[in-house]
């Protein structure tokens, strides 16, 4: 038997909320018994489903550093048939890891990999094919590995076949076929196909027109920290496009995007600053703003009439936050 702790009791709480949140309840006795039978069996019995797994020792070693041994045990597993121990060796090989960095060599195992069926291994001489490294350029055949993965549900081949398929780049281009897979990586979590779905919903490109849409799928990459996603987002915001105008959040993920460094976004954060709207006004923080997005090529005449309206100990200020700014960016 077991005793029945506060942990046990708010695990239980915690599975019976997932259960809330994705279920239709209806209040039956029976039904909620069963339900919180299923929450108590999950929370005891799950941990053992993998309890006795051993962890893979090819990819153990990597995620330790230990390439050397990695290498070892993921030829190992080639030799057993594990197709996916070839993409490890491939890119322990392509990123000198242990080793001397050997494309040849890194190729050769990932085209192993992708003649077992192994979608990482696809996907990877894909992008070396496109790119024409350690090996010539071909679109067409790249587009095929990317299709195959993607065929599969391998998300990035997803990605990349729908800009293939939007750029007719080794396809011929149709529009209709990059939208059903950017759609697929895009419910798949991948930030730049959400963000770029978003652009075909704004501008109509593959599909209809539809600013809800747009906004959907542009806040979503916006969530998951995409810094242009961020900067298109707060401007919708901002300017109320598809979405109920919200200066305040607008504010917010100009700043998430100045802070990884899209100058646009810096740009605009200044004159908010200056400006003070959906902020209080700050010209030392204006000023810094500025300074960083100027370094990054965006000029900004008002915000240079600014600088000049400051005084020798403000200029001084701006200067030394934005220098700050940008050694903290650095170590980052």
């Amino acid at each position: 038997m077991f005793a029945i702790t506060n942990s046990f009791m708010s695990n239980i709480l915690i599975v019976l909320s997932q259960f809330r949140s994705t279920l239709v309840w209806v209040y039956h006795p029976t039904c909620k018994c069963i339900f919180i039978f299923l929450a108590i069996f999950f929370v005891l019995f799950q941990p053992l489903a993998f309890a006795n797994t051993p962890p893979d020792p090819a990819y153990d070693a990597f995620d330790r550093g230990l390439y050397l041994k990695a290498l070892k045990e993921a030829k190992k597993a080639s030799q057993r048939g594990e197709a996916q121990a070839n993409t490890l060796v491939g890119r322990i090989y392509q990123e000198g890891l242990g080793v001397a960095q050997d494309l040849p060599e890194a190729i050769k195992w990932y085209q192993k990999g992708a003649g077992q069926g192994d979608t990482d291994s696809q996907f990877a001489l894909g992008m070396l094919l496109l790119k024409g490294d350690g090996i010539p350029r071909d679109a067409k055949l790249a587009a095929d590995f990317f299709e195959e993965a993607a065929r599969k549900g391998h998300v990035e081949a997803q990605y990349n076949i729908a800009l293939i398929y939007t750029q007719g780049l080794g396809r011929k281009e149709n529009l209709e076929k990059a939208v059903n897979y950017m759609k697929q990586a895009a419910e798949k979590n991948n930030a730049k196909a959400q963000y770029d779905l978003g652009t075909f919903y704004s501008t109509g490109l593959g599909v209809k027109k539809n600013f809800e849409k747009a906004v959907f799928w542009t806040a979503k990459a916006a969530q998951l920290g995409l810094h242009e996603a961020q900067l298109e987002y707060a401007i919708m915001l901002f300017k109320g496009r598809g979405v109920q105008k919200d200066v305040v959040q607008a504010v917010r993920f100009f700043r998430m995007a100045a802070y990884k460094n899209n100058p646009i976004a810096q740009n605009r954060l200044a004159r908010l600053y200056l400006y003070g709207v959906g902020i209080e006004p700050n010209m030392i923080e204006a000023a810094k703003w500025h300074l960083l997005a100027r370094k990054r090529g965006v000029s900004d005449g008002k915000l240079d009439k600014l600088l000049f309206r400051l005084t020798q100990e403000e200029r001084e200020l701006a200067e030394k936050a934005a220098n700050s700014f940008v050694e903290q960016s650095d170590v980052q």
